[in-house]
């Protein structure tokens, strides 16, 4: 009896132990120290390169503060006491620095602890604003860069909960969302539901992807309804002026010559299946005095609408200003019902609507509107161009050019055109897969209009200026070329030179090619300098950062290049610890850190990709911290999903897993570096899908760490990822990529963490919960952490400190400390 009741007392306690919930621990002292280094400031700088504006970043929040209240509707995530976002990053000091004198002016009379977001140079670049998030309103606030003073100009209390918190009109006008004044009271939840949920569908094919926070019941629509609606606000000089009555604006865009709003208005009944950007809306103009012109067009929910990767809706979208237009609004319609895969000459045109001047309405002119209905105006719109493949983006520039970008997601083609908006011609530039980077010629540089606004940038010549990463066999080299639109040919202005990365953010003398860059290496934190390439000059520093990990200094990064045993080349980041050598000290256990991509050519997938001679940023989802604590790492290890022809990447997903890590283990082996027989591999979201399926079919690992990712496709019927098919047209393939379908087989130590409220599409918490009972249940060694409150993405400091702490645990009890017991070995003969 005794035996019996030790017994049950000793299994008693086990259980409890495995159930008790664990208290915040925090990483060795080296990691720390490393997740919590101040960031450098962000920077903004004025067209003119007279002014610069130094923000400094917030730190992590504590969990204390992601666990105030939220509400998760409609996709947002909001804070029902101040009408805004619920989880956001903030500027928590702002210095203006004068860039020819170099002397910083602090800004007076911001408000204590700042929260600073939706920082705007006005149209002028004479004034600033931002918002101020507190804990129970948003304010605007205007900060004049000659004083250098800040002041609140707001009455009411803004509401950005469905995002764009203000627009600039000119340098003494606003226009934002704010609170409705004497506002009803928040809707109190029901003790009891008034009856059950019910949705139905009749016969009609309504397929959706998978999305979460989505509105559930009527108490979720009458919370959406309350926190979205909001009063459109003028403030002119300090002066608040209410337009209309308050509505769901969801999004609000000032016209160029700043005389009229396009809105658009989220309508009833709200959809259960789709997010905010996919419920019923009208899009509609006014003038900036609330003189309502009227309704464009009403758009339907995406309800029932195609849902492949080519698909659109089949009803006008994306309507925006004409930037180099007065007062022109542009749309694009399907011309193809909005099936990609139908046939069809062409896919898509672009209209255009021209709206009166202003000031001819006020002359007595009759606006070309009948009782507030602009349809007919719709209906007489003119068409601009027609595209053979999907419109993707227009750049305008003036009456004689803009450029075209087209593409398709079937075969990755996309293509470049310049349009004569004159002529109404349009001639192919350039076209590529949108996997090859080394084909890519680069963005075009805008410039401010007479309206301010960006527009393509021309030298005198013509010529445009393009910037391209300059992806290149040696890595990324950045670079500014001029490109002739008649020769299609362009001409290389400049290019950074190693040891160095570094690339142009902004042009400040086109002509004289004067151009603001960012410059880094291995050893060298990012800083901003100005360069004059026509004199030929030494570039002149604006900045001065710091290293803020200077433990890093002496540690080892290169990019290793090898081969996977088709013949397509891989590479990744390796990173070294400082004072390491090979010889004396013996290969090292190593961390191998990836995220898949997919390819339809071996070519594109077997491309060099990010550069070698870039400073290391560490984020509190790095792999880096390990090299701290005496491994070798691989970061971002590449792992191309191929599928070319008729064959779709996923249709061979497992294999090619295998052949990518296989790859990189050895490689290190080779090199002297990495032990092959202690290998941890790890990755967030994607990344943590691969994971679980090499423990699931390969005995290359000897752990693993999957942070917030989806296991069972089952669960994201209709599409995931580069992944079209639905599992109704390719089971096997939704089988097969499944790491829970062969949980059985998973008896490598892997660890899951998952974020409690992740909020990303398909990564439900359930996946790694229901991974980790599948495991379990076949007597592998597994541990399931849920972080209390967080995303998808992790923000809380304990929460951090605590993850950081659970996978040093894992790697030094099942890499570094583990046996070996013969070579790494796959558990199929792929």
């Amino acid at each position: 009896m005794k035996k019996l009741l030790f017994l049950f007392l000793l299994v008693s306690s086990l259980f409890a132990t495995a159930q008790d919930d664990f208290s915040y621990k925090t990483p060795p002292k080296d990691i720390l120290d490393l997740v919590m280094a101040k960031p450098t400031p962000g920077i903004s700088i004025d067209s003119k390169g007279e002014w610069m504006l130094l923000m400094e970043r917030s730190s992590f929040p504590s969990v204390e503060e992601l666990a105030q209240p939220e509400l998760r509707i409609a996709g947002l995530r909001i804070n029902p006491k101040n009408f805004g976002p619920s989880r956001s990053g903030y500027a928590v000091n702002l210095i203006l620095r004068n860039i020819k004198t170099r002397q910083e002016y602090p800004i007076t009379g911001l408000p204590s602890n700042l929260k600073a977001g939706s920082i705007q140079w006005s149209p002028g670049e004479t004034k600033i604003a931002f918002t101020h998030t507190t804990n129970d309103h948003i304010d605007l606030y205007i900060a004049d860069v000659a004083t250098q003073t800040a002041k609140k100009i707001n009455t009411a209390s803004l509401n950005t909960v469905t995002g764009g918190s203000f627009s600039w009109i000119n340098d003494s006008k606003l226009v934002y969302k704010t609170v409705p004044a004497n506002y009803r009271a928040y809707p109190p939840a029901p003790l009891a539901p008034k009856g059950p949920v019910v949705q139905e569908n009749l016969g009609k094919s309504a397929a959706s992807r998978t999305y979460q926070d989505l509105i559930k019941n009527g108490y979720d629509e009458d919370l959406f309804d309350y926190m979205a609606t909001s009063q459109l606000t003028i403030n002119e000089s300090g002066t608040e002026n209410y337009l209309r009555i308050p509505s769901i604006y969801s999004s609000i865009s000032v016209s160029p010559d700043k005389n009229y709003l396009l809105l658009e208005i989220i309508e009833k009944p709200f959809s259960y299946l789709f997010p905010i950007s996919g419920f019923p809306h009208k899009v509609a103009v006014m003038d900036v005095k609330g003189a309502f012109f009227g309704e464009l067009v009403k758009n339907p929910s995406a309800e029932g609408q195609p849902i492949g990767f080519d698909d659109v809706m089949n009803f006008p979208r994306d309507f925006e200003w004409r930037a180099d237009h007065p007062a022109t609004i542009t749309y694009i319609q399907a011309l193809d019902k909005g099936l990609g895969r139908s046939k069809s000459q062409y896919r898509d045109a672009q209209f255009a609507i021209e709206l009166p001047d202003i000031g001819t309405l006020s002359k007595g002119f009759a606006p070309p509107i009948n009782n507030g209905d602009l349809s007919n105006m719709m209906k007489k719109s003119r068409e601009l161009f027609k595209t053979e493949r999907r419109l993707r983006n227009v750049i305008w520039g003036n009456d004689k050019l803009a450029l075209v970008y087209q593409g398709m997601n079937f075969d990755r083609k996309q293509q470049l055109y310049a349009y004569n908006p004159s002529s109404g011609s349009l001639e192919l530039i350039n076209e590529r897969s949108s996997n090859d980077a080394y084909g890519d010629i680069g963005t075009p540089m805008t410039s401010k209009n007479m309206f301010g606004r960006e527009v393509l940038l021309q030298m005198k010549n013509g010529d445009l200026l393009l910037r391209s990463q300059g992806a290149s066999p040696e890595g990324d080299m950045p670079f500014i070329q001029s490109f002739n639109l008649t020769t299609k040919k362009g001409t290389q202005l400049w290019r950074c030179q190693a040891p160095y990365y570094e690339n142009v953010v902004d042009v400040l003398d086109a002509e004289n090619l004067v151009f603001v860059t960012s410059k880094e290496s291995n050893t060298e934190v990012p800083n901003y300098y100005i360069r004059n390439l026509k004199k030929r000059i030494a570039p002149i520093a604006i900045t001065d950062f710091k290293n803020p990990y200077p433990q890093m200094e002496g540690v080892v990064k290169q990019k290793i290049s090898y081969k996977r045993e088709d013949g397509i080349d891989l590479t990744g980041d390796l990173y070294l610890p400082k004072g390491y050598d090979a010889k004396r000290d013996g290969p090292l256990p190593v961390v191998m850190w990836a995220y898949p991509r997919e390819y339809k050519s071996a070519a594109d997938a077997a491309q060099v990709r990010g550069s070698k001679y870039t400073f290391t940023r560490i984020n509190y989802g790095s792999p880096i911290f390990w090299i701290t604590q005496g491994y070798a790492v691989l970061d971002n290890a590449e792992m191309p999903i191929v599928g070319e022809g008729d064959k779709e990447p996923n249709d061979k997903f497992i294999p090619q897993l295998y052949l990518n890590a296989h790859a990189a283990i050895q490689a290190l082996a080779k090199l002297g570096v990495g032990d092959s027989n202690r290998v941890a591999v790890g990755g967030h979201s994607y990344g943590a899908f691969m994971t679980a399926n090499l423990l699931a079919h390969t005995k290359l690992f000897k752990a693993g760490i999957a942070r917030s990712g989806a296991y069972n496709r089952t669960l994201t019927p209709f599409g995931f990822q580069a992944e079209e098919r639905t599992y109704w047209q390719a089971p096997d393939v939704y089988y097969n990529m499944s790491p829970f379908s062969f949980a059985d087989k998973i008896k490598t130590p892997l660890l899951l963490i998952h974020g409690e409220m992740d909020n990303n599409p398909g990564t439900f918490p359930i996946q790694s919960e229901r991974l980790y009972n599948a495991v379990k249940g076949h007597g592998g060694t597994t541990r399931l952490v849920f972080l209390p409150y967080e995303s998808h993405g992790y923000a809380g400091k304990e929460n951090i400190l605590h993850m950081l702490w659970e996978q040093n645990q894992w790697l030094d009890k099942y890499v570094k400390k583990a046996e070996v017991s013969g070579k790494g070995e796959s558990k199929k003969g792929f």
